[in-house]
């Protein structure tokens, strides 16, 4: 039998993790939540939740990948043959597809502004001829389809790459620029007059606005933030080399998902109370009250191209991870070459992406059950798909599956030392990971 393809380092396949958690949700809508939900007092909840429910969901893919050394479906079979366990990965990799039938339809606008930003089209601009401009861009039946198109092709061509030569080397390259783009961003936003009142925004602490409400959304963007349920950190996990150590590489890129988020935010809060403007949320942040902050700022066109920029190789390192479970699901289940298998979900998943774009705008008609189609993807995967995948996991390894091995395989045979694994395992992640995955799919339908 031909080799499995590996990751060839551990920053490679950190950097690879670290792209698939940061995406465009999360360089404008962790800092928004942060500020309305309690600023510093919200960050303290979040990492609570990132320590006791997201690092041990990121740690049990990640064992079931490489334990099993198969994608998402192949994994299960190979640890539970016989066994329908294998329909977390199923979904997982029906989510992932579902996801790419959008999210690129919103990285296609920001390629957009990126000119957009470059060529001063912004200055000059009130802030509603700029929401004018956004709808008249979205509404267009041409344009949006077009940067779509250009942003499914660099992601298809990274996948069809390989795991080295593609995923890993591109993110490689990609992260450590992202992390200088926002750091740049960071400088210029904190030297802009009242930044303080945008980082008193975002890290006062304000215990008061600390809900059950406050609660779930901490766990819920944990849980989508940190790719769970997607079969990627499966997928990944089963092209890490057995020397490598998961509960370390799982700390790096949870903090590395966090730490960025708040960057973008020192970067996006500031300038907005720099300039009187409300914190708008959505694409209202993004595409108008941002565009509006870069207009009226002294090197405005320079730093608008950062950081559309930033969003552009945030959005670009999420869709690599996110199309690759699809594709390591043909390539290794149903025995279809790389190449094949990379074109052909690409195709599918533009053509998607396509009438996603013009039900969103042009052609609102185009709809399932009163939805859009933007719309129904994205309801199906964050309402249903992404918790039964996680929540099946979950009960697999804290229920089903044979505790020493998965002691075994986290310990790398028993060569890193974890104190306190077997409490963890017995109350964690047997009780409290399914309890609380069962919380989250349940308060999405407002039950809570």
């Amino acid at each position: 039998m031909k080799e499995r393809d590996k990751f060839n380092s551990s920053f490679g396949m950190i950097a690879a993790s670290i792209g698939s958690a940061v995406g465009l949700a999360n360089i404008w809508r962790f800092p928004y939540i942060t500020g309305i939900y309690g600023g510093g007092a919200f960050i303290i909840l979040y990492l609570g939740v990132v320590i006791l429910l997201g690092l041990g969901l990121m740690c049990v893919e990640m064992v079931i990948g490489r334990r099993g050394e198969g994608d998402g479906v192949q994994s299960f079979k190979n640890l539970a043959p016989g066994k329908k366990w294998y329909f977390s990965g199923v979904c997982g990799i029906v989510a992932s597809f579902m996801i790419m039938c959008y999210y690129p339809v919103v990285a296609g606008w920001v390629m957009e502004y990126i000119v957009r930003s470059g060529t001063g089209v912004f200055e000059g601009q009130t802030t509603m001829q700029l929401k004018d401009m956004f709808y008249e861009f979205m509404n267009s039946p041409i344009k949006p389809i077009l940067w779509t198109v250009v942003f499914m092709i660099l992601t298809t061509g990274v996948v069809l790459m390989g795991v080295q030569k593609g995923i890993e080397r591109i993110s490689a390259i990609i992260i450590p620029l992202l992390i200088v783009i926002v750091i740049i961003l960071d400088i210029r936003a904190l030297t802009l007059p009242n930044a303080k009142e945008g980082i008193g925004f975002l890290l006062k602490p304000n215990w008061s606005l600390i809900t059950p409400k406050a609660v779930f959304i901490a766990m819920g963007h944990a849980f989508f933030s940190l790719s769970i349920g997607l079969s990627i950190l499966t997928t990944y996990g089963s092209y890490m080399v057995k020397k490598e150590n998961i509960v370390k590489s799982c700390i790096i890129i949870a903090a590395s998902d966090t730490g960025i988020a708040l960057l973008a935010g020192l970067a996006i809060f500031p300038a907005v109370f720099s300039f009187g403007l409300e914190p708008g949320e959505g694409v209202g942040l993004v595409f108008v009250t941002l565009p509006n902050v870069f207009a009226s700022m002294t090197a405005g066109r320079l730093f608008g191209m950062f950081f559309f920029l930033l969003l552009a190789l945030a959005g670009l390192t999420s869709t690599i991870s996110l199309l690759e479970p699809a594709v390591a699901y043909l390539v290794e289940t149903r025995k279809i070459s790389r190449t094949k298998s990379a074109l052909t979900v690409g195709v599918a998943m533009t053509l998607l992406c396509i009438l996603s774009s013009l039900s969103n705008g042009p052609m609102p008609q185009l709809s399932i059950f009163g939805m859009t189609f933007f719309d129904i993807f994205d309801y199906v995967t964050t309402n249903y798909l992404l918790a039964i995948a996680a929540i099946i996991e979950v009960v697999f390894i804290g229920w089903f599956y044979p505790k020493e091995d998965f002691i075994d395989e986290i310990t790398n045979g028993g060569k890193i030392a974890i104190p306190g694994m077997k409490v963890y395992f017995n109350t964690i992640i047997k009780f409290f990971m399914p309890a609380a995955m069962i919380l989250i799919f349940l308060s999405s339908f407002g039950i809570f």
